[in-house]
């Protein structure tokens, strides 16, 4: 909008970014959706929102019906992001301790030592994370948060940067546990496939297996990259008329209901910095927030897309 334009000239974004180094990224962030997008066909904006969530550092939730590629995207994210990868088939008798590991006697040294679990990566596919119970899917909790994982007492850092892409089938199936709401408040976005169109599905037909594809592709980002872009998401200009707007929408879904909590406005705006940057822009704009807003409040406030969406629409834009 010209108007946000106008106010960012004022800002000193010169001494807070480096602008040539952040548009050092920009090649790679076009590249990194043009390879996703040859495998995930017909969700741009989905992938898109995928790529922001890692920008941002939080975690993603992948919910719908099985078979519409929720797994096959977070694998392509992994390999593409260029990081350590773990997966984990979530099943009714997991225990907490199959994610994060266990202390085991060692008869040769006479002494416990830790054996680390899958947890222990830096990008974490937890598949089908709602078919395990409430008390091995809370052993996520401290992870998502705060980066470590306590064992016995004992904490135990986990290799940066580390990101949970998690997986969800619809709670109406047979055998799922419906997430607690602070395991849901920890996870930045909750993102929605839905069926591809017509010409896609009829393109996946044509194409070999999503596998095969996958293993083809290149790693477009590396660890460093990753953590840079993190950190330049953070220095991501948002105006006060951008945070006023931010404030607005947050009131308006606390009006009769429980609505986003400090930390979900915080998620916000971190959401829509990523976003501007994917968008290769220094500077955050009300069509930013507007473009994160569903996939970050949904799941935070128990509504649908659809009903956030009409809650983003009573708020005008100063």
């Amino acid at each position: 909008m010209f108007w946000e334009k106008e106010r960012v000239k004022e800002a000193p974004l010169a001494d807070e970014i480096d602008q040539q180094k952040l548009a050092s990224f920009y090649p790679k962030i076009n590249e990194f959706l043009e390879q996703i997008n040859l495998i995930i066909l017909d969700k741009n904006q989905q992938t898109k929102l995928a790529l922001c969530s890692l920008f941002a550092g939080g975690h993603v939730l992948f919910e719908d019906l099985p078979g519409l590629g929720k797994t096959t995207l977070a694998s392509s994210l992994a390999h593409l992001a260029g990081l350590k990868f773990q997966r984990i088939q979530f099943t009714n008798d997991m225990l907490a301790s199959d994610v994060i590991g266990i202390n085991m006697f060692n008869q040769k040294e006479h002494a416990f030592e830790f054996k680390q679990g899958p947890i222990f990566t830096q990008i974490l596919l937890a598949d089908e994370i709602n078919r395990s119970s409430p008390k091995t899917q809370s052993a996520l909790l401290e992870a998502m948060e705060e980066g470590v994982t306590t064992v016995d007492g004992v904490s135990y850092a986990l290799p940066q940067p580390f990101w949970v892409i998690a997986t969800q089938n619809p709670l109406f199936q047979s055998g799922t546990y419906a997430l607690p709401e602070s395991q849901l408040d920890r996870f930045l976005m909750r993102l929605t496939l839905g069926y591809p169109s017509r010409q896609a599905e009829k393109t996946l037909l044509q194409q070999g297996s999503r596998h095969e594809l996958i293993a083809q592709l290149q790693h477009v980002f590396h660890e460093q990259d990753i953590l840079d872009l993190q950190q330049v998401v953070l220095q991501i200009y948002t105006s006060d008329a951008v945070l006023e707007y931010i404030l607005d929408l947050a009131e308006e879904t606390r009006k009769g209901r429980q609505g986003l909590s400090t930390r979900g406005v915080l998620a916000l705006k971190k959401a829509a910095q990523a976003y501007a940057l994917i968008e290769q822009r220094s500077f955050v704009t009300p069509d930013d927030v507007q473009a994160v807003f569903q996939a970050v409040a949904a799941h935070r406030i128990g509504l649908s897309e659809a009903e956030t969406a009409k809650i983003m629409q009573q708020v005008s834009v100063a």
